[in-house]
C-alpha cells in the first residue's frame, strides 16, 4: 500500500476520534478535537501532493480519498446537527447525495470504467470544507474559559442565527445539484452491463 493511501486510511480512522472528542463538555476535549480535525484535514492536501509527485496514483485511493473526504466532512455536519445549529433534513440530503455518488464510482470500477471527479463536485468540497472549518472555529470561540463570556455570547449569536441555515441551504441545494450532473454525466455507466452480464 503506498504512503498516499496510508494517510488516506489514517484521515478515515480519525473521523470518530475528533467526533467523540467535540461531543465531550470540557474546552481541552474541543481544543484537542479540533486539532485533530486539522490533522485529518492536512493529510487530504498533502497525500494528493505526495500522489502526484512520485508517481503514486492508484485506483484505491482514487475511491478512498473522496471517500474520506465525505466522511471527515459528513460526520462535522452531523456534530453540528446534535449540537442544534444545523437542520438534520439538509445534512441527510448532501450525505444520501454522497452515498449515491460512491456507488455510482463502486460500479464504475466494477465495469473498470473510473469516473473522473468534476469540477462542479471539487467547488462543491471546497465550499462544504470551508462552511465546516468556519462554524467549528465558532463553536471553539464559543468557550468561556478560552475566551471569556463576551466573546461567547457573540459567538452564541452567531451559530444561533439565520445565516446558517442560509448558507448550508445553499451548500445543500449546490451538492444535490452535483449528484444529478453526475447522473447525467454518466448515465451511460448506468445503462451499461457489468463484465459477464447479460
Amino acid at each position: 500500500m503506498t504512503f498516499s493511501n496510508q494517510l488516506t486510511i489514517l484521515r478515515i480512522v480519525l473521523v470518530p476520534v475528533f467526533v467523540l472528542l467535540l461531543m465531550q463538555p470540557g474546552a481541552w476535549y474541543k481544543l484537542i478535537g479540533i486539532v485533530v480535525f486539522l490533522v485529518a484535514s492536512l493529510t487530504d492536501i498533502y497525500d494528493g501532493y505526495h500522489a502526484r509527485k512520485y508517481g503514486q496514483i492508484t485506483r484505491l485511493g482514487a475511491f478512498l480519498d473522496p471517500l474520506a473526504d465525505k466522511l471527515l466532512i459528513t460526520s462535522a455536519f452531523l456534530l453540528y446537527v446534535w449540537e442544534g445549529y444545523l437542520a438534520l433534513w439538509m445534512v441527510l440530503l448532501v450525505a444520501a447525495r454522497d452515498i449515491m455518488v460512491t456507488g455510482l464510482r463502486v460500479y464504475a470500477e466494477h465495469i473498470d470504467h473510473p469516473v473522473v471527479t468534476s469540477q462542479e463536485a471539487k467547488y462543491k468540497t471546497l465550499a462544504q470544507n470551508l462552511f465546516a472549518y468556519i462554524v467549528m472555529l465558532f463553536i471553539f470561540l464559543k468557550e468561556k474559559s478560552f475566551f471569556g463570556p463576551k466573546v461567547a455570547a457573540i459567538m452564541d449569536e452567531i451559530l444561533k442565527s439565520p445565516w446558517l441555515d442560509y448558507t448550508m441551504l445553499a451548500i445543500t441545494l449546490f451538492t444535490v445539484w452535483t449528484g444529478v450532473s453526475y447522473l447525467v454525466s454518466n448515465r451511460s455507466l448506468l445503462l451499461r452491463n457489468p463484465p459477464g452480464g447479460r
